[in-house]
């Protein structure tokens, strides 16, 4: 057979996800913050959509209206009757061809609502004082020197030539936020066509500058920079730093004592000083990294029974707006006008019902959680169950990725604290009396352990699953490292005091 380009036709199935259910898919999947920005975003894109003033205006809407035209994205109650949804062929309202005399129904809205929102809607004047005040605290608002900053200035006020001046720039360019070079100084001469005698001294320099023990390339010279500053070159610290830092890190303080011909305690007590040091010179000037997170459920105990409510008042109530559903009742509008009006009408109202349908999915999720995880929400984390998203997917009536969607980046607010509604999927173990016990309560007894341990007699892990296996529960040794690990917990023979 001659090669050569050919041209055929296949006719081939395939799933592809409709821009709707992408759409839909991205809300479920968005945390309330990251929600409200995707709503502000499809608000500027479609000029029908508006957002009601207060939640307390939409119940008065509701209740005015005669036949329940406002469509509230944050209520988990069922929707209108009005509204329109459509997906991949099904309908869950009016037909859409009967479209004008749906909007007659939109447009005939009560005008007591009408004066109501006109009266809700006033904006709020600030006085002249409250304005002053909101300016002093934005000007009070300081912004963080960051260590290259502090470094750079300390450049301009150095005794460097301004030869060496660009260098030192360089070797401060090449600083973590942690305060450590992190290029070598060959690198840099190669980069550079620099000696490296000329970057090793601008480097000496730089190791002067505030904090102590900024430039370091390792967390030897990093401590020994410290000392040196200190005074203390000719000290114990520095000695056991100088010669013995691989001893230092596990721990092997008879082999210290023994090679600087010293007593036991007073190698320890050197220890100790040392770890009084600074290990991370650059901590003092990185930013402040804490996120704030709002939760999506909230858990509260009414008697005996435990009450599921979703985060209602941060997510955005959404309507058509009474404007567009008016000119569309107008008469003489060009066949492209309604066309537009309409399309974008269709797209709120699918908004407005994607909305809708994920609150109501995070609630039935957080509902199952919390009637499997009854013990948890009345005792703590050691009665947390084996929980798997399949086990949840099956009562919610859902598919288990649209579970892992739902609970991506969320937190649930419990009568135990705050936790990722992730925290509740986990696996388990069966325990002596076949009941299931969830990994995570296993850690939480392993910490425990560790914490009551004497330091003198550090417990191995053999000895951890051996107290296990006294109460019903039967892992193996690597299990029990795997889950020390996890937990940041040295070795016994790194953990054990002398």
């Amino acid at each position: 057979m001659a090669q050569g380009l050919q041209l055929a036709q296949r006719l081939t199935q395939s799933l592809v996800l409709s821009p709707q259910m992408q759409q839909s898919l991205a809300l479920l999947q968005a945390p309330t913050l990251e929600l409200k920005a995707l709503v502000e975003q499809e608000m500027q894109q479609n000029p029908v959509l508006e957002e009601a003033p207060t939640p307390e205006a939409d119940q008065a809407e509701k209740a005015k209206s005669e036949d329940g035209e406002t469509m509230d994205a944050a209520d988990p109650a069922e929707p209108p009757a009005d509204v329109t949804f459509e997906n991949d062929g099904e309908k869950t309202a009016e037909p859409a061809d009967d479209f004008m005399a749906e909007f007659e129904k939109l447009a005939a809205l009560d005008q007591e609502w009408r004066d109501h929102f006109a009266a809700t809607n006033i904006p709020m004047r600030q006085s002249a004082e409250d304005e002053e005040k909101r300016q002093f605290m934005f000007d009070s608002i300081v912004a963080v020197t960051s260590l290259q900053e502090t470094l750079l200035e300390q450049v301009r006020e150095s005794r460097l030539t301004p030869e060496q001046r660009p260098i030192a720039e360089m070797i401060i360019g090449n600083i973590d936020d942690h305060g450590y070079l992190k290029t070598s100084l060959e690198e840099l001469s190669t980069t550079t066509n620099t000696p490296v005698p000329k970057i090793e001294e601008v480097l000496k320099v730089v190791q002067t500058f505030d904090p102590s023990g900024v430039g370091a390339r390792d967390l030897q010279e990093c401590l020994m920079r410290q000392l040196e500053r200190a005074g203390e070159a000719d000290s114990i610290e520095y000695r056991i730093v100088r010669d013995y830092m691989e001893a230092l890190g596990k721990r092997r303080i008879p082999e210290i004592a023994r090679g600087l011909s010293l007593e036991v305690e007073d190698v320890q007590d050197a220890i100790r000083r040392i770890a009084r040091l600074e290990p991370r010179p650059g901590r003092a000037y990185v930013t402040d990294s804490n996120q704030y997170i709002l939760p999506e459920v909230f858990v509260h105990r009414v008697g005996d029974d435990f009450v599921v409510t979703t985060n209602n008042e941060q997510i955005p109530h959404l309507r058509i707006s009474n404007t567009y559903k008016d000119l569309m009742a107008q008469s003489g509008n060009t066949a492209e006008v309604i066309n537009y009006i309409r399309e974008k009408i269709r797209a709120g109202k699918f908004l407005i019902k994607s909305l809708h349908q994920r609150q109501q999915t995070i609630l039935n999720i957080g509902q199952e959680i919390v009637k499997r995880q009854r013990d948890f929400m009345e005792k703590g984390v050691a009665f947390l169950k084996p929980l798997t998203m399949v086990q949840v997917a099956e009562i919610v009536g859902v598919h288990e990725t649209t579970v892992s969607r739902a609970v991506s980046g969320k937190y649930m607010q419990t009568p135990q604290g705050i936790f990722e509604m992730k925290y509740f999927f986990t696996a388990g173990i069966q325990t002596a009396s076949g009941e299931g016990m969830s990994n995570t309560s296993v850690k939480d007894m392993i910490s425990e352990m560790f914490k009551k341990e004497d330091p003198t007699k550090p417990l191995s892990d053999q000895e951890i699953v051996r107290m296990l296996q006294e109460k019903g529960i039967v892992i193996a040794r690597r299990t029990v490292a795997k889950y020390r690990s996890e937990l940041n917990i040295l070795p016994s023979n790194l953990r054990k005091v002398y």
